[in-house]
């Protein structure tokens, strides 16, 4: 799930504990980087994965359920996003009260690092659905990108019913609970939400990025080889999968990953992060002797 992060804001500080990729809707780094990037950091990989893969979720289940889309608008350039909000913004004023307009600027905006705005859509969609599960999905990843994290619980414990739980609203909840540090409860809820939706890539991709997480990248990387081979794989997904490649120094792999999603341009910049990271992080050790 390469996954775009929302609202994470500048480049984030580093350590040596995890690494994730990120979008660049909202990052304002010091040079022309990669479409997506890495980060070391523990926080900015746990609201990346909230929201990347939860967003292709939601629009996964639309098709099961008979519910609203959520499109993805993580993965779009910063022109492309602010053309997109300034039309959905329209929407959703000429129509406030419609269930679409309502998921979609509120997603849009997520997308475009605005947590909090999208919180208080969302708020004022539950007013007119208090009873429309998507919407109250929705509130709950705009609750955790703005990391609100017991707050988006408690909204989730509210939807998922134990006697026929909603393998969205289990897909949102794990992965608010790995960006909160509990990725064993993460990830029993991704293989309940398996059970109830196999073959769905964004689960397979989550639980990657779970272990990606803990540092475990073998582990990862057969989740993420699993999820690009199933129904809903996305670029981020593919692109996710290149990264995991790479951070273990298979770097033409890698490349010949990334080469399939993207332009060459971008491509040697990812390429040049990822090595450059490896040797922030005093890796290659650690490669070498494996």
């Amino acid at each position: 799930m390469i996954y775009c992060c929302s609202g994470m804001g500048k480049w984030p500080a580093t350590d040596d504990r995890v690494f994730m990729v990120l979008c660049l809707a909202s990052l304002d780094p010091p040079w022309e980087p990669p479409v997506t990037f890495l980060s070391a950091s523990a926080s900015t990989a746990r609201s990346l994965l909230m929201a990347g893969v939860a967003i292709v979720a939601l629009g996964a289940c639309a098709s099961n359920r008979g519910s609203a889309p959520s499109p993805d608008y993580a993965g779009m350039s910063a022109g492309q996003s602010q053309a997109t909000l300034g039309e959905l913004t329209g929407r959703y004023k000429a129509k406030p009260r419609d269930k679409g307009n309502i998921i979609h600027y509120a997603a849009a905006l997520r997308a475009a690092g605005q947590s909090g705005q999208a919180v208080s859509v969302l708020e004022l969609g539950i007013q007119v659905h208090p009873d429309d599960v998507d919407i109250s999905v929705a509130y709950a990843k705009a609750l955790t990108a703005d990391g609100r994290f017991e707050q988006s619980l408690a909204v989730l414990d509210n939807v998922i019913r134990l006697d026929a739980p909603d393998w969205n609203a289990l897909l949102v909840k794990g992965a608010t609970l790995d960006q909160m540090g509990r990725n064993g409860e993460a990830r029993q809820l991704y293989i309940q939400a398996l059970t109830i939706a196999p073959g769905e890539a964004s689960i397979e991709a989550n639980m990657g990025l779970s272990y990606a997480m803990t540092n475990e990248l073998g582990t990862a990387e057969q989740h993420l080889r699993r999820a690009v081979q199933m129904r809903g794989a996305s670029t981020q997904i593919r692109q996710n999968l290149a990264l995991i490649v790479g951070l273990q120094g298979r770097f033409d792999e890698s490349r010949a990953l990334y080469a399939a999603e993207l332009p060459p341009d971008q491509v040697n910049n990812n390429m040049t992060y990822v090595r450059a990271l490896l040797t922030q992080q005093n890796r290659w050790d650690a490669i070498a002797n494996s």
